[in-house]
């Protein structure tokens, strides 16, 4: 029997890298199963966006496999695994929490009006930001919005490079709750008074379940007065000037709005135009 070559060390089988496949492999041709980027998704391991970028990476395995074709398809009992690289990449991620003052849109520049992203500087970073982290250009990179506010509208506003996150705030299933300080008028009040004494109160249940927009109806909200002219709505959806269009349907003009809290995370002492980054304690959740 020929010696094995005592030169050539052998790997152990737990070292010995896994094997490797392309997507078109795994569940080929079924239709009827999810993407894998989807599933990881679905699992909350990553956003699609960044599930496609660990897949054409290599950084994902089925089942011990690496796939790193898009497109893959898996069976809901296989095993999904990510690359250490990948979570380390993942965990570099910053998110920013901007108190939007009015006058500044969300999302990309509209009719002359700047974006909020360019408020995101060193300069306008809160002094009370207590994160160990420095400011980087690459922090601007891929930060997303994650939950709009309307130009008239102020307070907080998440801008993430977590796909997980944005898809907590704004995903198809989200019901992280989102709170709001609304000022108000009555315009056709039959006499002058206190909001919060003479505003009817069947009015003020419709605006907690009962309301429609765009024919579908809203989701039951909390709705409560906060003082005598302004209104507290916790909201579960956000659909285009929710709050503005529930207020008109009762017959309420809104003159000032503020978003106070999404989630656990409040906007507490933060000063209009400034920003912080989210910390490592603090959970929307």
């Amino acid at each position: 029997m020929k010696p094995r070559n005592p030169g050539r060390p052998r790997t152990p089988p737990a070292d010995r890298p896994p094997q490797r496949r392309g997507g078109a492999e795994v569940e080929a041709g079924n239709k009827d199963l999810p993407r894998l980027s989807k599933r990881m998704s679905e699992l909350g391991l990553a956003s699609r966006r960044e599930a496609d970028e660990w897949i054409a990476a290599g950084w994902v395995r089925v089942d011990g496999l690496i796939v790193d074709t898009l497109g893959a398809r898996v069976r809901p009992d296989q095993h999904i695994e990510i690359d250490p690289r990948a979570r380390r990449e993942q965990s570099e991620r910053v998110t920013v929490l901007l108190h939007k003052p009015v006058g500044y849109v969300s999302g990309q520049a509209e009719d002359g009006y700047r974006p909020a992203i360019v408020l995101v500087t060193p300069g306008n970073r809160w002094q009370g930001d207590r994160v160990p982290i420095d400011f980087s250009r690459t922090h601007l990179r891929g930060l997303a919005v994650a939950g709009r506010l309307d130009i008239d509208s102020t307070g907080l506003l998440v801008l993430t490079q977590d796909g997980r996150i944005a898809r907590q705030l704004i995903g198809a299933g989200s019901s992280i709750e989102k709170e709001y300080l609304v000022r108000v008028v009555w315009p056709e009040a039959p006499r002058p008074g206190p909001l919060n004494e003479t505003f009817p109160a069947e009015r003020l249940q419709l605006l907690r379940h009962g309301l429609s927009l765009d024919g579908v109806q809203l989701k039951p909200a909390k709705v409560s007065w906060q003082n005598e002219d302004q209104l507290r709505f916790v909201l579960r959806e956000g659909r285009k000037r929710q709050i503005r269009r529930m207020c008109e349907a009762v017959g309420l003009h809104v003159v000032g709005l503020k978003r106070a809290r999404i989630g656990s995370v409040v906007l507490g002492a933060l000063p209009p135009g400034q920003w912080r980054y989210l910390r490592a304690d603090e959970s929307f959740d």
